[in-house]
């Protein structure tokens, strides 16, 4: 089979297609022919290795676990022993989390895993990149912010995978929603819901006088010390973007003042706890309260290609590979 390996940090130039032998399921695991997988900004930091710090756990000089990619969708081709919850010929979708390979023709990962059955409702494209934007974005507002109707919630680089999802479950939830994006991505915006929107090119959000209950920043190119004065009294900065900076404005608002930083890796939850915020978010997209915004698509053999695209920084939600061609 093919699959996209990273032996070493870097650039996308990095990876490479390498011909393996497919792997086989061992008891209590499930193998996946992988139609769809997802391409993230979270995949090229750890294909960067950045920040340093998580070296610690990827792999101090190279990444432990060569074949990069996290989400996916595909089918079960086969399985291992005391296999009950899933059957051969099942369409499912999930993410591999720190074990990476998603990006690669089958996977193996554990029948507990973080994987569910595909809905009909969604296509092996848009099921592959539910567990970045979606799920990371449902976890921030729902599980750490938790959203009432009503709030204003800010949400910074809005035209993004995590972005793209907020301002749709955000709105779901009530609030009232200001997307921060780039000129060329308004009309994007305006379109998934947001009632308000700031060309970051021309203003500098922090210095305007509107206040917010909620702050989500996306991208993790702002600050808790920033956004500070156009929080409410009680209100939130919160990012899935982790750097030294936000550990400290995380452990000293932990202590100190009303106004809160927060940080949580949404991957590092259990398979359980992700798996049954799956399933909460599901019925949004088959109400067609949420879609699934896809920007490019790019076959296997391309991979280099998709990786390059995510490193500009000017995707707009989702980049997918497709296993086939």
């Amino acid at each position: 089979m093919r699959a996209v390996f990273c032996t070493k940090y870097g650039t996308a130039e990095v990876l490479k297609i390498k011909e393996i032998d497919r792997p086989q399921p061992k008891e209590g695991e499930i193998l996946i022919k992988v139609v769809a997988a997802s391409v993230t900004t979270a995949d090229s930091m750890m294909r960067k290795g950045e920040p340093q710090f998580s070296r610690l756990f990827l792999g101090w000089k190279r990444p432990k676990n060569p074949i990069v990619g996290t989400g996916f969708a595909g089918i079960i081709k086969d399985k291992g022993e005391n296999v009950d919850n899933f059957k051969v010929g099942d369409e499912v979708f999930g993410e591999t989390g720190l074990t990476f390979s998603s990006n690669a023709e089958y996977v193996v990962m554990s029948a507990k895993g973080v994987v569910l059955p595909k809905p009909s409702f969604l296509s092996f494209k848009e099921a592959a990149p539910m567990c970045d934007g979606a799920l990371t974005s449902f976890n921030f507002l729902k599980g750490l912010a938790k959203i009432k109707a009503g709030q204003t919630v800010l949400i910074n680089g809005a035209s993004g995978s995590l972005g793209v999802a907020a301002i749709q479950i955000a709105k779901s939830m009530g609030a009232i929603v200001t997307g921060v994006c780039s000129t060329k991505n308004i009309a994007l915006v305006q379109s998934l819901g947001a009632d308000n929107v700031i060309d970051y090119t021309k203003n500098d959000f922090t210095t305007g006088s509107e206040t917010y209950d909620v702050i989500y920043d996306t991208i993790g190119k702002s600050s808790f010390s920033k956004c500070k004065k156009i929080l409410v009294t009680n209100g939130i900065y919160m990012s899935p973007v982790l750097d030294l900076t936000l550990i400290w404005n995380m452990m000293s608002t932990s202590i100190f003042g009303k106004k809160k930083a927060i940080f949580q890796a949404t991957g590092m939850r259990s398979s359980a706890d992700l798996n049954k915020l799956l399933k909460e978010l599901l019925p949004s997209f088959q109400q067609k309260k949420i879609k699934m915004v896809i920007d490019k698509i790019y076959p296997l053999k391309d991979a280099i290609k998709a990786h390059e695209y995510v490193d500009t920084g000017r995707k707009r939600g989702n980049v997918v590979l497709l296993m086939e061609g």
